[in-house]
């Protein structure tokens, strides 16, 4: 596995659940040695407090013994020094250390805390979830001045002050100060609940929160919490001189320019540089595939598809319009449980950080977070009877090259994938090393459900389509003219809560001169 990727598979997640189990087994050995030394330490303790007691706080001749004064000199030379730089401490410590090394190359990476934190602030972000709600694990957003629970967790774990430090701290470094004030402050105020007592497994204290804190208001603007904070770190670190000259340059500004009354309400969210449609987006995820509505629109209908032909003749597929332009259909109960399974377990060996086309190469990007692996018909007899089932109901020719291999996706923490099209919208794209033309149709089936987010919007079109395990979504990505149809903008929305995976095929144009003939309108 490489560095920084196990964040974006959920597979990956649960897979170092029993790589924690060995470490709890580790630590146990070493709190059950420890326990033993620990007696072994009170009991030197309470031979030297009772010589104190009764001996050396008894008449002066004691010392007149030459056994009473060389014990105390080898104690003092000797068995102190044991005690102090203890052999078994050392080799106790030692082993547990070994034991984690062991396991080490398992654990997750730095990248993958990082990753992790900003699929949390990705999930604030586009749920409009409230960061005091999600401290506390729920999973909450403001309507009409109102909290609302948009997902009610089964399991629920409220975040520490040092969880919030760190998902603050990934912001502050990115110099993302509108996350940073919010998460900072919620670790303040939890660092202050319980007492700011230090905590071994701790990264943060209340003392770094308020410094980090303190300035993410600065950056904001808000001068005047931003000396509040710091005079309060003042109060507890009175030696510190950096936060001594922080407070006098603050005290400057405020003095030369009226404070901005700026408090965490006020924060405003920066405007998105490279998505244009975010709004569009994130308004279509947070409806969570209510659109479109079948009774509004009478052109939109439920049949049992047999497609012309013999295939399906004695068992026709359930399709669904969704939409006319562009062509959107969900075909239902496409897959059985127990084919989707078996696709999932062939993937898992192959699963790779997905990657987005770049230019004429292909790299990994921030706004497509999952793994994926590529199924040859070949891999297992379920994956070439898909590779038949779709054929018969698109009518398509989908054996390769002309249609690529299955793609098999597992989405990680925040999984999502931004708006997209599935087509080359650039001649260098290294959809065309193919050498069958451009891909002409999308094939994406649900082999999995998910418990709340994780849709298919459409952004243009102004839909999104929930998961439905073992369904399956078609549409096309070309009009019939080979021009990329713009109304296929998509995106599969970050996952709130679950285990989503797909499985995509992508048919290209080559192949179907005859299943999808040219229309007599070169607009069309």
């Amino acid at each position: 596995m490489c560095d920084g990727e196990m964040y974006t598979s959920l597979l990956n997640v649960k897979q170092v659940i029993d790589v924690e189990r060995r470490l709890m087994g580790f630590l146990r050995t070493y709190i059950d040695q420890e326990l033993e030394r620990l007696e072994d330490i009170k009991r030197f303790y309470a031979k030297v407090s009772d010589l104190h007691n009764e001996v050396y706080n008894g008449p002066a001749t004691a010392l007149a013994n030459p056994l009473v004064a060389f014990t105390l000199i080898k104690r003092l030379q000797s068995e102190w020094l044991n005690v102090v730089y203890s052999d078994e401490a050392m080799e106790s410590i030692q082993a547990l250390r070994s034991s984690y090394e062991e396991v080490e190359s398992s654990l997750p990476k730095l990248e993958d805390l990082k990753g992790a934190a900003k699929g949390l602030m990705r999930l604030q972000d586009v749920y409009a979830l409230q960061v005091k709600s999600l401290v506390m694990g729920r999973f909450q957003r403001v309507t009409n001045g109102n909290p609302i629970d948009i997902y009610m967790p089964t399991v629920s774990i409220p975040l520490s002050g040092d969880d919030c430090f760190l998902v603050g701290k990934v912001a502050y470094e990115q110099g993302d100060y509108y996350h940073s004030v919010q998460w900072f402050a919620e670790s303040v105020r939890l660092f202050r609940g319980t007492g700011s007592g230090w905590s071994p497994e701790h990264e943060g204290t209340l003392e770094d929160a308020l410094d980090h804190l303190a300035f993410s208001h600065f950056k904001t603007g808000n001068v005047s919490y931003a000396l509040s904070l710091s005079q309060e770190l003042l109060h507890r670190d009175p030696m510190n001189g950096r936060v001594l000259q922080n407070i006098e340059k603050y005290e400057k500004l405020l003095v030369n320019s009226p404070p901005l009354l700026i408090h965490d309400g006020g924060l405003k969210r920066p405007n998105s540089t490279y998505l244009r449609t975010r709004n569009a987006y994130e308004r279509l995820c947070q409806t969570q595939g209510t659109q479109p509505k079948n009774y509004e629109n009478p052109r939109l209908f439920c049949d049992y598809f047999t497609n012309g032909g013999p295939g399906l003749l004695l068992q026709p597929i359930r399709r669904e319009v969704l939409s006319l332009q562009p062509y959107v259909v969900l075909y239902h109960h496409f897959v059985t449980d127990n084919e989707a399974e078996t696709v999932k377990v062939f993937s898992q060996p192959g699963l790779r950080r997905s990657v987005v086309a770049s230019g004429e190469k292909q790299e990994t990007a921030d706004y497509r977070i999952s793994k994926s692996a590529w199924l040859k018909a070949s891999a297992h007899r379920i994956i070439g009877q898909l590779d038949q089932r779709i054929s018969m109901v698109t009518g398509l020719n989908v054996h390769p090259p002309y249609g690529e291999h299955l793609q098999v996706v597992n989405y990680g923490i925040g999984g999502h994938y931004e708006p997209h099209f599935d087509h080359a919208t650039s001649t260098s794209s290294p959809l065309f090393k193919l050498k069958t033309g451009n891909r002409v149709a999308t094939f994406m089936i649900y082999l999995s459900s998910v418990e709340a987010g994780g849709s298919t919007a459409f952004i243009y079109a102004n839909f999104s389509v929930p998961v439905v395990k073992n369904a399956a979504l078609f549409w096309w990505n070309l009009h019939k003219n080979g021009e990329g149809d713009g109304d296929t903008l998509h995106a599969g929305c970050p996952v709130l809560a679950g285990d989503k995976w797909v499985a995509n095929k992508w048919i290209h144009e080559y192949g179907q001169e005859f299943q999808r003939r040219c229309s007599l309108n070169p607009e069309e």
